[in-house]
Formats: C-alpha cells, sequence, structure tokens
C-alpha cells in the first residue's frame, strides 16, 4: 500500500479555534446523547445536526462520517466510567478491573460500544476515531495496572501490556459480540485466572 492510500492509525487532532472548538463540543454533546438515547443508529448527522444547532457542513468539516462524531463522542463520554481500583494488591487489581469491565459490557453501555465497534468494522475512516479516544485511554489504564505488577516482581519476562491487555480483555469483547458466553463476575473471574496463571499445567 503507498504512502498516499495508508489509512490513518489516529483521528486527527481537533481544531483549537475558540469558534471551532465550541462547534466540536456541542456537537458531540448532541452525539452523547443520541448515543445513550437510542444507540448507534440514533446518532444521525441530521440528528446530531439538529440538536447541537451546528450545520451538517459543519459537522463533515470536522469529522468523516457520522460513525467517527459517534466514535469520538462514545470514547470521550465513557474514558473515565471504570475507575481503576487500586487496593495495594496488582494482582487482585486486575482482576478487579476485568469484572469492573466486564460489567460495563454487560450493560446498556456495552451494546453500544457493541454496535459502534461493529459499524467501524466497515467504516476505517472511523476506526482512527473509535481507537483514539475509547481504546487507547482504556489500554493506557490497564498499562498502569501492568506497571505495578511488575514493579512488585510479579509479571513474567518477556510478557508485554500489549499482550498482557489483549489475553485479559479480549474474550470479554468476543463474548460481547458472539453472545456466546456471558458476561458476569464469575466468568471474569474464569477469564483473569487463566489468563494470569496460564492455561498449561504443571506437567508442560
Amino acid at each position: 500500500m503507498s504512502p498516499s492510500t495508508e489509512r490513518p492509525t489516529a483521528a486527527p487532532a481537533p481544531a483549537i479555534h475558540p469558534r471551532s472548538v465550541r462547534a466540536r463540543d456541542a456537537v458531540l454533546a448532541a452525539a452523547a446523547e443520541l448515543l445513550a438515547e437510542g444507540g448507534v443508529t440514533a446518532a444521525t448527522v441530521d440528528a446530531i445536526s439538529a440538536r447541537s444547532g451546528v450545520s451538517k457542513m459543519t459537522i463533515y468539516k470536522h469529522w468523516p462520517s457520522r460513525t467517527a462524531v459517534a466514535a469520538e463522542a462514545f470514547g470521550r463520554r465513557m474514558a473515565a466510567a471504570v475507575p481503576l481500583p487500586d487496593t495495594g494488591d496488582a494482582v487482585a487489581d486486575l482482576r478487579e478491573q476485568v469484572r469492573r469491565v466486564s460489567a460495563f459490557y454487560a450493560g446498556g453501555t456495552g451494546q453500544v460500544f457493541r454496535q459502534l465497534l461493529a459499524a467501524c468494522a466497515t467504516d476505517p475512516e472511523a476506526a482512527p476515531y473509535f481507537r483514539t479516544y475509547f481504546l487507547e485511554a482504556r489500554r493506557e489504564a490497564i498499562a498502569l495496572l501492568w506497571d505495578r505488577l511488575v514493579a512488585e516482581g510479579k509479571a513474567r519476562a518477556g510478557v508485554n501490556v500489549e499482550t498482557a491487555t489483549d489475553l485479559l480483555f479480549g474474550p470479554l469483547i468476543f463474548r460481547l459480540m458472539s453472545g456466546h458466553a456471558p458476561l458476569d463476575e464469575e466468568q471474569a473471574d474464569a477469564i483473569s485466572l487463566a489468563a494470569l496463571e496460564g492455561l498449561l499445567g504443571p506437567d508442560r
């Protein structure tokens, strides 16, 4: 793929002109409200424009699609929705965070997340907004917990935080998308136990 056709991996930086900032804030607030009320299908550009008072032309000036607007609005609103535990025990904190994220996905907000994830899979221009404003903040938070584990000397050498995050939290997203198994505390504990202690027995 040539440089001119490469897809962006991060959303472009927002404008800093005061009028643009006010317009963006109004659009994102309206989009977040619509997502909470009716999910991704409710957050159309027409609806966002009507509620925010910002023209559709201006909306498309700042975002490539309605899914991109929804992804940024959702990410900004939910970035702090699952606070990190801090009990002083890094292993216990990671297990508790898996429980909290599982509960987040199991609720109504999790269904909006599922819709956005599916929408971004078919909208490559929106995917960077989802990664930048939702996933990156989440993964940075998990990195803090992993760093505590490393500092306590409990992390296995050679396992980096990206791999650990995928092993601990990837199964939750798969369950949310597929619906093949529940997202409850018992299952969350089973996932974190398997990820943290390994799948193979002592005779491996």
